[in-house]
């Protein structure tokens, strides 16, 4: 098993325990104190459960090393676990939604409990904490799949804040807030689906690296000794990782040995300055001396 594998699996095991006692509590609290906002929120806490054990699932696939049906690798399959996370948090989203748009229609007027605001209030500081330490974790392993279940914590913790608005606000005479939280809710969990599926989508379009990591890539090359100019370079994502396609111009006169040479010096530097460039493929093109002169 490798680190990145161990730092996900413990960082979900966490995650998962923690969820499933968290959305437990809300569930009572949200039954005792009649409170439809704080059992919308513990469905929501339950389906982290679920998501988790997706993103688990995706990052020791996506692990696995290259074979010959697959000789690239399996990275993207990360970038499927993302996007099945985006519809399970849709569907989560949806539910609540109609759910909460019912108990307005039918202006059900019950008055939660101090039960449920503290349910709430405890619910928004410890899922607050499993998203850095999640987000932490996602960065040191490079992995989009964690990322996504790290803003899933945070949406929870959006999700939270609303309940704890809408028992307080009941708590204080307005009963009605609590099924409309329950609808803003809703949008907070489609709006991060939204987010999580197309940032999964995007990377498995081949989509490029952001221009700073471009840029940085082009300060890179052009570092090398032998290298006059990048002629062309392209980036594409892979899951994770991303690979990088140049062509850089050389003195026309060198020999074949020397061009070699260059060319592996800018493979080697690439991928030693990213460590989530998953492949360099380096093109050499001749550059005549009158060129070089003016270059």
């Amino acid at each position: 098993m490798t680190d990145r594998i161990r730092t996900a699996t413990r960082v979900s095991v966490c995650s998962i325990i923690i969820n499933f006692l968290l959305s437990l509590f809300k569930l009572l609290a949200g039954i005792v104190s009649h409170s439809g906002a704080l059992i919308s929120d513990a469905v929501h806490s339950a389906s982290d459960v679920f998501s988790t054990l997706i993103v688990m699932t995706g990052i020791r696939f996506s692990d696995q090393k290259a074979d010959r049906e697959h000789p690239y690798g399996h990275e993207r399959l990360e970038c499927v676990a993302a996007i099945l996370l985006a519809v399970v948090l849709a569907l989560t989203g949806v539910g609540i939604a109609v759910n909460g748009i019912e108990r307005v229609r039918r202006v059900e007027v019950v008055t939660p409990g101090l039960f449920a605001l503290t349910a709430a209030a405890l619910s928004i500081v410890v899922k607050e904490l499993m998203f850095w330490v999640t987000r932490r974790a996602a960065h040191r392993i490079s992995s989009d799949a964690l990322l996504a279940d790290a803003w899933h914590h945070r949406s929870d913790a959006f999700s939270s804040v609303a309940s704890l608005i809408a028992v307080a606000s009941a708590m204080l005479g307005l009963p009605i807030l609590d099924p409309i939280a329950s609808v803003v809710i809703a949008v907070f969990i489609v709006k991060a689906a939204f987010t999580i599926a197309k940032d999964g989508i995007y990377r498995m379009l081949d989509t490029s690296c952001d221009e700073e990591t471009t840029e940085e890539i082009r300060k890179a090359i052009l570092e090398q000794e032998g290298v006059l100019r990048i002629d062309d370079l392209k980036t594409r994502l892979f899951g994770s990782k991303f690979y990088v396609d140049v062509e850089i111009a050389e003195d026309s006169t060198a020999s074949l040995l020397e061009a070699h040479a260059v060319a592996e010096r800018v493979h080697r530097a690439i991928e030693t300055a990213f460590p989530n460039a998953k492949h360099c493929m380096v093109h050499v093109n001749p550059l005549k001396r009158e060129e070089v002169s003016n270059e």
